[in-house]
């Protein structure tokens, strides 16, 4: 088949102005359509280069962009899939990236490969993931070697541990925290030699949680705020609806309020990962710009999909992400932030 011809420049000026005729009158915006967090300014932009970059410092190494890959999945039908070209795009683009939970590597290696990605990822931060049920147990029993072990065997940088207890609550199956998630936190500390972060799962950190783990040696925080993937409606859905539990799914905290809290608190030293109701490139530069400390924006949802299909989408879709945040850092400025 022959290559369609070029057309001239003329031509080719002629179709776009015909194309702007016919789509101006459903191109209308109101007053009311304006996001307004953000000043406009575009007399001191430059588009950016293809291969422009992003760099940012984070947990003592150096990513190409603001991006952090947060957990997902393990031992399922298209784990091994998704894990390996995620760490795959985090090699070839310096980004960091989070395991979902590893809890089946506590009682076999049988689900080893579905996680073992070290390889792809180069020296880039990689953690293992537990739930902190899981880790209260293994507290309990004096038996946090057997985690150790864990995060040793997949090469990872450290470990997150996730915060779920109202997950854990609303599923059939879940299990209970018999001490505090605060107590179990600071009895494996004093047994661990490598980087923690802690994490939610949905419903975000209240301010008194926050200062409290901002008073262990921790080196991360994700947030998991509120409004995006919520595990307590999921694990609702799964199962008989339970009407008494219902109104526990809608508590919480989104991201907006957990900076704030973050912003009147002291931070030592820690860093931040910003997930949880990020809908779109601007909710992350937003946040990012406003949470004064070191930080990055997590997302999982929305690189499943390119994941699942395959190498060329998810790079596809992660050179627009780039690419989008750093037009946001060039044209835009939070207002209050100047």
């Amino acid at each position: 088949m022959k290559n369609r011809p070029k057309l001239s420049l003329s031509a080719e000026l002629a179709g776009r102005k015909e194309a702007h005729i016919d789509l101006a009158a459903r191109a209308q915006t109101g007053v009311s359509d304006v996001d307004g967090r953000f000043n406009y300014e575009p007399l001191f932009f430059t588009h950016p280069d293809p291969e422009t970059t992003w760099p940012v410092k984070f947990l003592g190494h150096n990513l190409e962009a603001p991006i952090w890959i947060s957990s997902m999945t393990g031992g399922t039908e298209f784990a091994k899939k998704i894990n390996h070209n995620l760490a795959w795009l985090c090699g070839k683009y310096k980004l960091g990236m989070g395991l979902g939970s590893c809890r089946s590597l506590l009682h076999s290696d049988d689900t080893l490969d579905d996680f073992n990605v070290r390889s792809s990822l180069g020296d880039q931060p990689f953690f293992a993931n537990l739930g902190m049920a899981q880790v209260e147990e293994l507290v309990v029993q004096n038996k946090i070697d057997t985690i150790h072990e864990v995060v040793r065997k997949l090469e990872a940088t450290g470990l997150i541990i996730h915060l779920n207890p109202l997950q854990e609550w609303f599923q059939p199956e879940g299990d209970r925290y018999t001490i505090s998630p605060l107590e179990t936190l600071k009895r494996f500390l004093d047994h661990c030699s490598y980087p923690v972060i802690v994490k939610e799962v949905g419903q975000g950190l209240g301010p008194r949680s926050l200062k409290a783990l901002l008073e262990l040696p921790l080196k991360g925080i994700e947030f998991g705020a509120f409004g995006g993937t919520n595990f307590s409606l999921l694990e609702n859905m799964r199962s008989q609806k339970n009407l008494i539990k219902e109104p526990f799914i809608q508590v919480g905290h989104t991201a907006h309020e957990m900076v704030s809290f973050l912003n009147a608190l002291p931070v030592h030293g820690q860093e931040f990962i910003i997930s949880g109701g990020i809908k779109n490139v601007l909710d992350g530069f937003e946040l990012k710009s406003t949470l004064k400390a070191p930080c990055v924006i997590g997302m999982a949802a929305a690189f499943l999909t390119p994941a699942i299909e395959g190498q060329e989408t998810l790079e596809k879709y992660f050179l627009s992400l780039r690419e989008s945040l750093l037009v946001a850092r060039g044209i835009l400025e939070v207002k209050g932030d100047q």
